[in-house]
């Protein structure tokens, strides 16, 4: 008896923009989709906190805060809605407004929830990673901590693990920091 192997086709960025919408949001991991389930409010409320620290830190050195849903396009078959990005104001010029990000965010936050979290840290961090993103946040509510991870090549490594009572201290910005509990006082 011979084995059948299913092959399914790889969906595109292109596709994607093609397809009737039907309000969910969707991921490409090498052309593979995933559907990303609406968060619960709690999670928006971080999502909040975040973009807020991120804006007022704009407002003194420059740069662009967008927040999900938002496509970062790597590729044709490679794209995330991050919950956060930025971008620093040296950068600011290669976002078209008007179209989808085609660039690697400087920094990119996800806040985990439990229907994302496997995800969150696996494919999507790999994949930020291997498109040269240089700093990613994972934000726990559950814990509540936030962990801070730098690229070295392409792999990010932890570089902290702030709980409520620390100061966060992010890698790329050197003027930017802030108590993690501000996170967590929703």
């Amino acid at each position: 008896m011979a084995f059948v192997n299913v092959v399914r086709p790889r969906a595109s960025y292109t596709d994607l923009q093609q397809a009737p919408e039907d309000g969910r949001r969707y991921e490409l991991y090498d052309g593979e989709v995933l559907v990303v389930p609406a968060p619960i409010p709690l999670h928006q409320l971080a999502v909040d906190r975040v973009a807020d620290l991120l804006k007022d830190y704009r407002k003194e050195h420059g740069g662009r805060v967008f927040f999900s849903p938002i496509d970062i396009v790597f590729s044709e078959f490679d794209v995330v809605q991050p919950d956060v990005v930025f971008f620093e104001r040296s950068r600011e010029d290669l976002i078209d407004l008007r179209k989808a990000i085609r660039v690697a965010p400087d920094l990119a936050v996800e806040v985990l929830s439990p229907s994302t979290a496997a995800t969150d840290r696996g494919k999507k961090m790999q994949m930020l990673g291997r498109y040269g993103v240089p700093e990613y946040w994972l934000v726990d509510l559950e814990a509540r901590t936030l962990e801070v991870y730098a690229l070295t090549g392409s792999a990010y490594t932890l570089a902290q693990l702030a709980a409520e009572s620390d100061t966060v201290r992010s890698r790329i910005f050197p003027d930017f920091s802030f108590r993690a509990a501000t996170l967590f006082e929703l």
